[in-house]
């Protein structure tokens, strides 16, 4: 018999977790961080030094992309209000 473990994605994830939890592309989550997303919300740089650049990798907040994806539901082409 095999072990089964269960992960939970954390509430800060990388791209590649994002990926996998949301279905996201990566094209669509570098548009949403560059017209639609805040800097410490939806996502952040981290640093191994703890002093971030902009070129550092990001970390993306499911928690809040979630819901960023929710409140589109009422903006869907032919969506009802």
């Amino acid at each position: 018999m095999s072990d089964i473990i269960h992960l939970v994605p954390n509430k800060w994830v990388t791209e590649q977790n994002l990926i996998a939890v949301t279905g996201l592309r990566p094209g669509t989550i570098e548009r949403a961080r560059r017209e639609s997303w805040f800097a410490g919300r939806e996502y952040m740089h981290v640093s191994p030094d703890g002093n971030p650049k902009p070129n550092s990798e990001c970390m993306y907040n499911t928690e809040a992309i979630n819901h960023w994806i929710e409140q589109q539901a009422s903006k869907q082409p032919g969506a009802h209000s």
